[in-house]
């Protein structure tokens, strides 16, 4: 069928993707959401080695599927399900993308201090970090965020608790643990990042601030003071084989 690179996981960081390749990632579903982040729109086909001990929400082969998966993905008639990014840009250049996460916060267990801008508003925060999530990501961390909300309110209820959509055009950001005092307010805790409404937040931390995603705290930009980070939507989008 062509050529074939056999690429361990270690090195997706740094390994350069043609613009045809076609990427069969064999492993569970965070190897799925680590590997589309390095793509720029290539087609993924998931393979699920053990169905027998991973359910595989993003593994929808099995490897006797991966010749016919392969070859109808070359002639282009493989259904796809698009997939929206969130990127996070500083002020001074640096970019990283999320397919799942993103968070914003202290790398160690104390309080962030930041401004928040969003949607026309800002307020000066404490809290133990943010956390910004895709569609994609929605059914992961999202709801574990939400769940803790809910029973604290004593709600049952969300129109966000199945998540949503992996192709919507928005992203949905939560202050974790928001203190309220005479300085940092707790108004702007909750929202919808849509192509209109970006996130913008300048540290006010002087050192232990980091911004990382999809879960790899070692792969990081410091978020300290004097760092401005935009949190938007990615021109890049994932393409999973389904």
């Amino acid at each position: 069928m062509g050529r074939f690179q056999l690429l361990e996981r270690r090195l997706l960081p740094n390994y350069q993707f043609g613009p045809t390749d076609i990427v069969v990632t064999i492993g569970q579903d965070g190897l799925v959401a680590n590997t589309l982040k390095y793509l720029e729109g290539q087609p993924v086909i998931a393979i699920n080695p053990d169905p027998g001990r991973w359910d595989g929400k993003l593994l929808p082969f099995e490897i006797g599927e991966l010749q016919s998966a392969v070859t109808k993905t070359i002639a282009g008639k493989s259904a796809c399900k698009t997939i929206t990014f969130a990127e996070a840009k500083t002020n001074d250049g640096q970019r990283i993308l999320a397919v799942n996460d993103l968070f914003v916060g202290p790398k160690s267990h104390t309080s962030a201090r930041y401004l928040l801008s969003w949607n026309g508003r800002e307020e000066t925060q404490s809290s133990s970090g943010i956390i910004i999530s895709t569609g994609f990501g929605s059914t992961g961390w999202f709801q574990s965020i939400l769940a803790g909300a809910l029973g604290v309110s004593g709600s049952e209820s969300h129109p966000l608790k199945k998540g949503f959509a992996w192709h919507e055009q928005r992203l949905q950001f939560t202050v974790r643990e928001p203190f309220p005092s005479l300085t940092t307010g707790t108004s702007l805790v909750f929202g919808a990042i849509t192509l209109a409404t970006p996130l913008k937040l300048e540290s006010q931390m002087p050192e232990n601030g980091v911004i990382f995603s999809d879960g790899i705290e070692t792969d990081y930009l410091a978020f300290n003071s004097g760092t401005v980070v935009t949190i938007s939507l990615a021109a890049t989008q994932g393409q999973l084989i389904v």
